[in-house]
């Protein structure tokens, strides 16, 4: 009971390096759902637009794109003072890297037709929402582009957080799409289509996200610290 305990609040060098590794698992599975729906091949997520726009403009990987863009949503997520923890570091790098992976060995191919790419890409979504549950739980932060909409939130207290939603996916989508990025149906699915999607997955797990405190990653470093 003790060990759950402080497995769940991260109290030990242990704990933190348990919850770390299941993150990282649980994020490079993440990267296998984000890659169905690129495969989709009907329209990427708004982030993903951007991120293949960056990787067909400059000639670079998808991953190194992503990795770009986490980097610098994390820089800002520091400037706005939001709690950065852990597993939003392992996020940055994980994910798109093992996007790079499953293309590199061409795991599965892109879809041809609505058909296919409409069930390849819902799925995508429901694999991305289970492993959200997964590296949310292990308490090390949630994903930088999460805390970057809560931090903007913050700051525009006249616009309801839903507002600052459209406003940022809008605003990322064009960017991506002026870059090159392929934007579709699944576009929409994705912007419209993941809430109600995670909410579903988190009820069948019985999660609540908002009872969640997450470790940052300096009170991290005390913990290693005093623990050595």
């Amino acid at each position: 009971m003790k060990f759950t305990k402080n497995l769940s609040n991260n109290r030990t060098t242990g704990a933190i390096f348990i919850n770390s590794l299941l993150s990282a698992i649980a994020l490079f599975i993440n990267g296998l759902g984000v890659y169905l729906t690129i495969q989709a091949n009907i329209g990427a997520g708004p982030w993903d637009v951007l991120n293949l726009g960056l990787s067909k403009t400059f000639g670079i990987l998808y991953g190194t794109a992503s990795i770009a863009v986490s980097c610098t949503i994390l820089a800002i997520d520091a400037i706005l003072r939001e709690p950065i923890g852990i597993a939003m570091i392992i996020d940055a790098f994980v994910v798109g890297k093992a996007v790079d992976l499953f293309n590199k060995i061409n795991l599965v191919p892109k879809a041809t037709s609505y058909a296919t790419g409409i069930p390849m890409m819902i799925i995508g979504l429901i694999i991305m929402a289970y492993t959200c549950y997964a590296y949310m739980s292990a308490s090390l932060g949630c994903g930088p582009r999460d805390t970057l909409l809560v931090g903007l939130t913050k700051r525009a207290k006249k616009l309801p957080i839903g507002a600052v939603l459209v406003i940022l996916l809008s605003t990322v989508t064009l960017v991506g799409w002026l870059l090159g990025g392929p934007v579709g149906i699944g576009t929409l699915i994705c912007a419209f289509g993941t809430g109600p999607i995670v909410q579903i997955a988190f009820h069948t797990v019985k999660f609540d996200a908002t009872r969640i405190k997450h470790q940052r990653i300096l009170d991290s470093l005390k913990v290693i610290c005093h623990s050595s």
